[in-house]
Formats: structure tokens, C-alpha cells, sequence
């Protein structure tokens, strides 16, 4: 079980896709840092085991080292998701002396305009480069996230031979869903044959390569990798509200981080509670989605972007998934 908090709205980078839409300021809202270690204990008696810190950008936190601490005096395995410009050779020394176990740093192209256009950054590119070779140094075990659009999908393979000459853990490539500032680029966005071609080869890849290979937002690519032949240790696409689910900087739960449906605030009841009890969460557990994902023979093993279903059918997030090949929606 994973869970990813969005520690703050603040960030240095502009970036086009932004689901948070954050910005330079933090809100007034955020959690404190005692509230924080709160929601860090509640967290733990939930049962789970990982924790992502993210933003915004983390690192914009000052006690984003702290708080990482104190996660794993809990027992949990923390974890960052970060642009990566801001670990400097200190800063990959503090998270790893904090316990940190991981860094997942965004990199959406080797190009290096691209990635700072796609990043809102004329240095953005430059500075998550410095930030890799300070994690590789410093011994801190890093990732890359790459969100694809159709703009770098060519490019995807190529960023995975990158990630593997430079010593990344894997490879997590995020399937862009129109929330926040990614609705102002969602022609973008893969559509069906693309969206199954793009999978398949991401899949084949993972026979040739030694790190993990990580489609998000595309639950599909199980479907995929069963019929490739290729072993995998998840046992479902999509788990959003079964073993995942996010905070935001404000404390507001929701089960996926693409998907605007707020099931509770944890300044007004504590995590465990709405973890277990909430009707959302009950949704995705134990009902079948409508359409074609209710009667797919993969759902089991799928479960369909409900983020996307949301978006695309007026707010149902139990409709079918849009862009599957076996979907019956049309746009």
C-alpha cells in the first residue's frame, strides 16, 4: 500500500501538465509540521508501507527533511517525487541521511529545450541534470518520471536506454489525464491507438532492460503485459481507493491525485477513518465500473483510469475508460 501526500502547492517550475496548478506561493492553508507528523502516524495505523512526499515541489518545505524522519520512525518507507532542481549535493546528503529510500525526478525530455518549454523553466533542464548526478553520487537511489503526450511519445525508449546508462532504479512513465493545467493541453493527450501502441512498446522494452518499467495512468498495460508474456509484481493497473490514494497540502483525501473528488479533510477527521469508511473508496473496491470496463474479462486486473472516466463522461468516475481499445466511447 502506497500513499502519496501533496505536501505543498508551492513550486519553482510552471509546468503545463500541473494537476496541483501550483505555483511559486505556498497556500496559507497547508498543513503545519505537527499537523503533518499527525497525519504521518494515521497513515501508519492505515496500513500503509510507502509514502511519496510530493508538491508543488517537496523541497520547497523546509522541514520536508524532518518530516521524511519522522515517516520512517513510523515504520514507512518514504519517498519523494521531485523535479529534481533542487538537490543539490547537501540537500541529496540531508533526504539521505533522513531516511529517504528514493527520488522520483521528472525528466520529460533529453531535448533539452523541450523539457524546459514543457517545464516552464529556461533552466529547468539543466538543473534537474545536476540534480541526477548529485543523487548517483550521493548514493541516493533515484527514478525517472517521464509524463508523455504527443509531443515526446517517439522519445520514450530512448529516455528508458538513458535511465538505464545512468543508473536509474526505473522508469515510470505518467499518461497524461486532464486535471489542472493539463486540461489547457488535453489535444495532446494519447487517444486510442496510440495510447495501446505506446503501452506495447513500453512493455516489449521491459524484456530487454534491467529496471522496472512503470506505465501510470494507463492501467491497460497489465492487460498488456499478460499477453506479452512479461511478469509483473503488481497485481492491478489501477489502484486508486484500494491500496493508493492522496492528501493534498490542505488536507483534503481524495482517492486519486488526477481525480477531483474530495472524500474528507483530515483536520476534521482523522485518515484511518476516512480511509476505511468513506463511500468512494467502498466504489472502487467492491462495485464494477459502467460500460465496457464492467463487462471487460481484464477488469480484475485493470480496473480502467477512473480519473479519465471522470473527465471524460460529465464527472462519472465509475463510466468506462475512454481511450482502452476495448472501450465502446466515442468523443
Amino acid at each position: 500500500m502506497l500513499i502519496s501526500w501533496n505536501s505543498t502547492q508551492a513550486c519553482n517550475l510552471t509546468c503545463q501538465h500541473c494537476y496541483r496548478d501550483a505555483s511559486p506561493q505556498a497556500l496559507k492553508e497547508e498543513l503545519t509540521t505537527a499537523e503533518a507528523k499527525q497525519l504521518i502516524e494515521q497513515i501508519a495505523k492505515a496500513g500503509f508501507k510507502i509514502m511519496i512526499f510530493s508538491g508543488g515541489e517537496p523541497l520547497m518545505r523546509q522541514d520536508m527533511p524532518e518530516l521524511i524522519a519522522y515517516a520512517a520512525s513510523q515504520g514507512l518507507r518514504p519517498v519523494l517525487g521531485t523535479n529534481g532542481t533542487l538537490l543539490t549535493e547537501d540537500m541529496v546528503y540531508t533526504l539521505k541521511e533522513a531516511g529517504a529510500m528514493r527520488v522520483g525526478i521528472s525528466l520529460d525530455s533529453l531535448d533539452e529545450k523541450e523539457h524546459n518549454r514543457f517545464r516552464g523553466h529556461p533552466d529547468a533542464w539543466a538543473m534537474t541534470m545536476a540534480g541526477i548526478e548529485n543523487c548517483r553520487r550521493g548514493g541516493l537511489g533515484f527514478q525517472i518520471h517521464t509524463t508523455v503526450t504527443r509531443r515526446n511519445k517517439d522519445e520514450l525508449l530512448t529516455i528508458t536506454d538513458w535511465c538505464v546508462a545512468h543508473g536509474a532504479k526505473g522508469h515510470h512513465v505518467f499518461f497524461l489525464v486532464p486535471t489542472g493545467r493539463g486540461k489547457d493541453i488535453e489535444n495532446t493527450t494519447l487517444r486510442t491507438d496510440e495510447y495501446e501502441e505506446v503501452l506495447t512498446s513500453l512493455m516489449r522494452k521491459q524484456k530487454e532492460v534491467p529496471l522496472e518499467i512503470k506505465p501510470t495512468c494507463a492501467p491497460q498495460f497489465m492487460r498488456i503485459a499478460r499477453e506479452e508474456g512479461i511478469p509483473l509484481r503488481y497485481r492491478r493497473g489501477c489502484l486508486a481507493g484500494i491500496s493508493y490514494c492522496i492528501i493534498s497540502p490542505t488536507g483534503n483525501v481524495q482517492a486519486c491525485p488526477y481525480l477531483p473528488v474530495v472524500s474528507g479533510n483530515v483536520r476534521e477527521r482523522r485518515f484511518d477513518e476516512i480511509w476505511f469508511d468513506e463511500a468512494i473508496f467502498e466504489n472502487f473496491r467492491h462495485k464494477k465500473p459502467r460500460g465496457s470496463c464492467g463487462v471487460c474479462k481484464y477488469y480484475t486486473v485493470c480496473g480502467g483510469c477512473r480519473a479519465r472516466a471522470y473527465y471524460y463522461n460529465d464527472g462519472d468516475y465509475m463510466a468506462e475508460e475512454p481511450w482502452c481499445k476495448f472501450s465502446h466511447y466515442k468523443e
